[in-house]
């Protein structure tokens, strides 16, 4: 397609933070609708279709044109892809200037080790079809690889566990999706994310513009090209364009996450809301089956999604951590790292010498990544002057076999006190405050 400049300039400035002025992009077919003058003989259904042209054609133009300002106006433009049909859309609008073959604009994607089957051969169709590498990230330890092996599965349980998910899905979405997302971010070097949110998403979307700053360092922008966009403008585009979509479309899926948690619309148990024979609403080589209006509806794309899934305060979960506030902040460090206080356990053998000495210890068994075990960093570092112990962490997420054998250990942080005996006595609490921690620690003492 040629790329004609016109004379109108963009200009968006959200929260302080300015994209510069450029010369928009006008499609070929923008282009068309405009010279040709209005048609009076025009009759109903002509008019629907010549209306749903022209919008297409007008998100399409504002689309392009908030993109080029990305690829043009900053250094590390990085485009999270989960193959959802907005993503998909996405992808083949980066394609049309050019981003993804000159690699102005990275793909990453965050492979969970839950994926749809089809999710990966998927990705390296996009790829061909595109002409780009997308660069995969996946749970710290694990090698990513693009396919789904049992050995893969494997490799992924004996480090994380089977059904972690199960047991503590916030844990599941920080090693899966939020740690790996974050290391992304920042191996591409990131400072303009794009993404495929749109207000008609609903909830915490409901209100967001094309372009705005995430919380983090001196502020990487975020670009939202499709804000304004709905689901049915995206399966629209899709079909007038040829752009390729998951596979799962076919079977009866809005949305594509992880398929553990993941139905179709309607499902035959009604776990998303509609009861109904699964794939009785499809998309299949852009011509609809069923009753659209079930996928199309306000908010509806991802009802099917986080099927059974409860945060911890008993709500509905809707979010899986990536696309909330502050999402995009790291945590790249091993804990109590700078901590005098905290001695470092570093293998199964040190651990047995520990309890073989006769001496009484307190060993956290934990996960840099885990979210409680930061949380307590700064009261367990107290507790070697709280309680005259001597104080040893023990990283347990490479060693799960280990730690649940010997150590207590089914999930992090795990404290134990260590016993003159070698026993090690599991701290039961999930008071981590210095207060609590020693006086387990001391009725231990006086115990034995």
């Amino acid at each position: 397609m040629s790329i004609s400049a016109v004379a109108a300039a963009l200009a968006v400035s959200v929260a302080g933070f300015q994209l510069a002025s450029v010369a928009p992009i006008v499609s070929q077919r923008s282009q068309l609708s405009r010279a040709m003058p209005a048609t009076m003989g025009m009759d109903i259904t002509e008019l629907i279709e010549d209306a749903k042209a022209k919008r297409l054609a007008h998100l399409e133009e504002q689309a392009l044109q908030s993109l080029t300002v990305a690829v043009e106006q900053f250094d590390k433009v990085v485009f999270p892809n989960a193959m959802i049909v907005g993503d998909c859309v996405i992808t083949h609008l980066l394609g049309k200037i050019g981003a993804l073959e000159s690699g102005k604009a990275k793909v990453m994607v965050v492979d969970t080790y839950h994926l749809f089957d089809e999710t990966m051969p998927f990705l390296a169709d996009v790829e061909k079809k595109y002409n780009f590498q997308a660069e995969v990230f996946g749970p710290v330890g694990l090698p990513s690889a693009r396919n789904l092996s049992p050995e893969t599965f494997a490799d992924f349980d004996k480090k994380y566990g089977a059904n972690l998910w199960k047991e503590d899905i916030e844990q599941y979405d920080k090693v899966c999706k939020v740690e790996p997302f974050q290391r992304g971010l920042k191996t591409l070097g990131a400072d303009i994310m794009i993404n495929g949110r749109r207000r008609d998403h609903g909830a915490e979307r409901a209100y967001i513009d094309i372009a705005e700053i995430a919380p983090i360092g001196g502020g990487m922008a975020k670009l939202n090209p499709l804000a304004y966009w709905t689901l049915e403008d995206c399966f629209d585009y899709a079909a007038a364009n040829g752009v390729p979509l998951h596979p799962s479309v076919e079977r009866g899926y809005p949305s594509q996450g992880d398929a553990k948690d993941t139905v179709p619309v309607p499902d035959p148990d009604g776990l998303s809301g509609v009861e109904g024979e699964a794939g009785s609403v499809k998309w299949v080589n852009g011509v609809w089956t069923g009753d659209k209006s079930i996928w199309l509806d306000y908010a509806s794309e991802r009802r099917g999604r986080f099927v059974n899934l409860v945060n911890k305060d008993g709500s509905k979960k809707t979010e899986c951590g990536i696309h909330v506030a502050g999402a995009e902040k790291t945590f790249d460090r091993d804990l109590w790292d700078s901590s005098d206080k905290v001695a470092t356990l570093g293998s199964p053998d040190e651990v047995k010498e520990l309890k073989a000495s006769g001496k009484e210890a307190i060993v956290v068994v934990y996960a840099p990544w885990c979210q409680f075990c930061q949380a307590m960093e700064d009261e367990y570092a107290k507790l070697a002057d709280a309680t005259g112990l001597p104080v040893y962490k023990f990283r347990g997420d490479e060693e799960r076999e280990f730690v649940s054998a010997e150590m207590n250990t089914q999930s992090f942080p795990t404290i134990n006190k260590i016993t003159p005996d070698g026993a090690a006595v599991k701290y039961e609490s999930e008071d981590r405050s210095v207060e609590a921690m020693a006086a387990f620690a001391q009725a231990e003492l006086v115990e034995a």
